[in-house]
């Protein structure tokens, strides 16, 4: 497991409020949140960045997309959400542990940033 904030909330060595959990992902409030609900959601397979993603893991992305419908669903965004992956340091990404960023419960603003 990678040694990110992340690889410790997944090794359970720091506490998160966890909403979801199967053998391949886990999904948290994050806690800075940048809507009325942010929930991060993360593999438990410690890829840094997804530029870092292979053939290998096709499954892996279509279940943690698949995982981030659901919670919507469960977290009644009906009016829509929006999915984020930062990828790098300029595409904004602070914690070196793939993550999908699930923003929704307001209207979002485009361009993003």
């Amino acid at each position: 497991m990678s040694d990110t904030i992340f690889g410790k909330i997944i090794r359970r060595e720091i506490p998160a409020n966890i909403i979801y959990e199967d053998d391949s992902c886990l999904a948290f409030q994050d806690i800075s949140p940048q809507a009325p609900t942010h929930i991060l959601v993360i593999p438990k397979k410690p890829i840094e960045k997804l530029s870092d993603a292979t053939l290998e893991d096709k499954e892996l992305l279509g279940h943690l997309l698949l995982t981030v419908k659901n919670i919507a669903e469960q977290q009644k965004l009906k009016n829509g959400y929006r999915v984020v992956i930062n990828t790098d340091v300029d595409g904004g990404q602070t914690v070196f542990h793939l993550h999908l960023h699930l923003l929704g419960g307001r209207a979002l603003q485009w361009p993003p940033g």
